[in-house]
């Protein structure tokens, strides 16, 4: 697989920070790039940190990137009104898509949310659904919709909503099963995982949606060694026994011929 470059929005968030920390341990990205307000503590060789407003985003803020990965989001207490929310979750990701698109990036992943719909009664769920439908009329080669459930993890703020329903689900996860899986808590690290498997995926499916249980099966593949290969996996050394060296009769030469030509050939 060729080398890429990725681009990260909301890379100081719960899943953002954890992304950018998985994409500079990949050997198949070469380039990482984060775009935001606040800098990350976590240095890399391959991390190139652009601190600016998302206002201020132009083309050359993702020039060469083969993956756009947008984690922004927030909530309406941290926002403050519906305006800023959705500044910060529904405009800001379109702006950003709408650049990526005329930079001809193939592929776009972004965090929605379960149960994302223009029709939900929940007015966060209708925003993320409305940005869902606007960002599938872009045309992307590819466009990944992720949809968490609860998300799990060490938080830089303390949010009591997300705190108790975190020990909630930590102890009604197991009784969640069958259909029920995709409402099971997940941790904002295993989302981050499921997002760079997803990017190095062969799925070429234009418009995608990864529900929560499915993000959670998701795994990063293990390349092989080059030049390293499994005896076993190429001969079945059982099969192989004295019967197999013993020639055909009908393909062993008949030596008996072989002088008749000869004598003949001397006469």
């Amino acid at each position: 697989m060729a080398k890429r470059s990725a681009v990260v929005f909301g890379a100081t968030g719960l899943v953002g920070e954890s992304l950018v920390r998985q994409l500079c341990e990949q050997e198949d990205y070469i380039s990482v790039t984060a775009i935001g307000r606040n800098a990350l503590a976590f240095k890399h060789a391959k991390l190139d940190q652009k601190i600016h407003s998302l206002d201020e985003l132009t083309e050359s803020d993702i020039r060469f990137a083969h993956d756009v990965f947008c984690c922004l989001g927030t909530t309406m207490k941290k926002a403050g009104s519906k305006e800023k929310f959705e500044k910060v979750d529904f405009e800001y990701p379109m702006s950003i898509a709408s650049l990526a698109k005329n930079q001809r990036v193939q592929h776009f992943l972004v965090i929605s949310a379960m149960g994302a719909s223009e029709n939900a009664i929940a007015y966060y769920s209708r925003v993320k659904g409305k940005l869902e439908v606007e960002l599938a009329k872009l045309d992307f080669p590819r466009l990944s919709i992720i949809r968490p459930s609860l998300l799990t993890g060490n938080r830089t703020e303390f949010r009591l909503g997300e705190k108790l329903g975190e020990k909630v689900l930590k102890v009604f996860n197991p009784l969640l099963i069958g259909g029920l899986k995709k409402y099971r808590s997940i941790e904002a690290s295993q989302v981050a995982t499921a997002m760079i498997a997803i990017a190095l995926s062969e799925d070429k499916t234009p418009v995608k949606i990864y529900k929560s249980n499915e993000l959670a099966a998701l795994e990063i593949p293990k390349k092989v060694e080059e030049g390293k290969i499994d005896k076993e996996t190429v001969f079945n050394w059982s099969k192989i026994n004295d019967e197999q060296h013993i020639l055909d009769e009908e393909v062993t030469f008949d030596r008996s011929k072989i002088k008749t030509v000869d004598l003949e050939k001397n006469e």
